[in-house]
């Protein structure tokens, strides 16, 4: 009995991390903070070098957050696609990294499996490589685990963390939010990361005609990385708070921006037009037997009169708004038009108001 029988293959281990030096390197650009490259037992950044070249900081402070892909994997596994999945697990980290004003600097994963196949695992991580040049955040490193036994074949997980970096006189905490800002919505790619244990319930057939895709792959759509359009928007306007629409949809997200909780946001419907993948899953969720169009057009008709499912659905989907910016009503328009140059379509969704009972810090009119 040696490690390869026992189901850990080293020698593919091996081909793998070839695969990701190469994938890595494609996320330095320039001069670099990144010392050593990948490979060794730590990642090295140097904030010296860093710093040097990002403009004045008088108290820098680092900002972390982490996340996984979750069962979206599954639906990965079953269509044979995995480019995409490693964009969502950079996008679920950054994207929160952003909340508070922060800039992602570097980004690590961690990749566990039953019996590694370096070519499927190098598909994966060169979707994390894509997230990270996307976002301007070094591939800094990561690990690789085979757990034969723990895993089943041809399956794997995906997780990581970022790191980003902010002055601590910019940090975007909610404090500087006020009665009357406006909500201003940007627009998400599709369901995102979230709501998967639902969604493979409902959605049975994943070749079922999705706008003349199967509907499989319109769910494999990557999570958006909002970094730069935000980043650069910060430069023009001040936002008061932000909110990336991840797990429990708008009712838990949103009211994370309120130090104050005596506020609350104000979702108008009707204020953007939610795409057709959520009529699809509110029409499962409704359970109609439908699918395709008829089920698409079905779930929406039903969101508009069912209190109950539309509650449901803002409570586990993002509904084609993936993050949300509070700001002055004055700001609304350049915002607007900033966004939509780089090609992030927004809408003003709603707005900030002082409730007089305790609410849940949420409420769609």
């Amino acid at each position: 009995m040696d490690y390869k029988k026992s189901g850990v293959d080293i020698e593919e281990g091996y081909r793998a991390a070839a695969h990701y030096k190469g994938l890595s390197e494609m996320t330095i650009n320039g001069k670099s903070a990144v010392l050593g490259g990948i490979g060794g037992f730590a990642g090295l950044y140097s904030l010296k070098e860093f710093l040097s070249g990002a403009g004045e900081m008088e108290e820098p402070v680092l900002v972390s957050g982490t996340d996984g892909v979750g069962t979206k994997l599954d639906i990965a596994f079953k269509m044979k696609k995995y480019d995409t999945v490693g964009i969502d697990c950079v996008a679920m980290c950054v994207n929160d990294v952003l909340c508070v004003g922060a800039r992602p600097i570097f980004f690590l994963d961690y990749l566990a499996c039953g019996k590694l196949d370096a070519d499927v695992a190098a598909e994966i991580v060169k979707g994390v490589a894509v997230g990270c040049r996307e976002t301007g955040s070094a591939l800094l490193g990561g690990e690789t685990a085979e757990m034969p036994g723990f895993y089943d074949v041809g399956k794997y997980d995906i997780a990581g963390f970022s790191i980003g970096i902010i002055d601590r006189k910019k940090i975007v905490d909610g404090s500087k939010i006020c009665e009357g800002d406006a909500l201003l919505g940007i627009s998400s790619s599709g369901v995102h990361s979230n709501g998967f244990s639902l969604i493979r319930k409902i959605i049975t057939d994943l070749n079922e005609d999705f706008g003349g895709m199967p509907i499989g792959m319109a769910l494999l759509e990557p999570t958006r990385l909002y970094v730069k359009p935000v980043l650069s928007l910060m430069e023009k306007i001040e936002i008061h708070g932000m909110a990336h629409i991840t797990g429990g949809g708008f009712y838990e997200n949103i009211p994370r921006i309120f130090t104050k909780k005596e506020y609350t946001a104000v979702i108008r419907q009707g204020s953007w037009d939610i795409p057709p993948i959520f009529g699809r899953l509110a029409a499962g969720c409704y359970n109609t037997g439908s699918s395709g169009s008829l089920a698409q057009k079905q779930g929406l008709e039903l969101l508009k009169v069912d209190a109950a499912l539309r509650k449901q659905m803002f409570n586990t989907f993002n509904m084609g708004i993936g993050f949300v910016l509070a700001l002055a009503p004055a700001d609304v328009k350049a915002a607007k038009e900033h966004l939509d140059y780089r090609g992030f379509p927004s809408w003003e969704i709603g707005y900030v108001e002082k409730a007089a009972v305790k609410t849940e810090g949420l409420y769609i009119q």
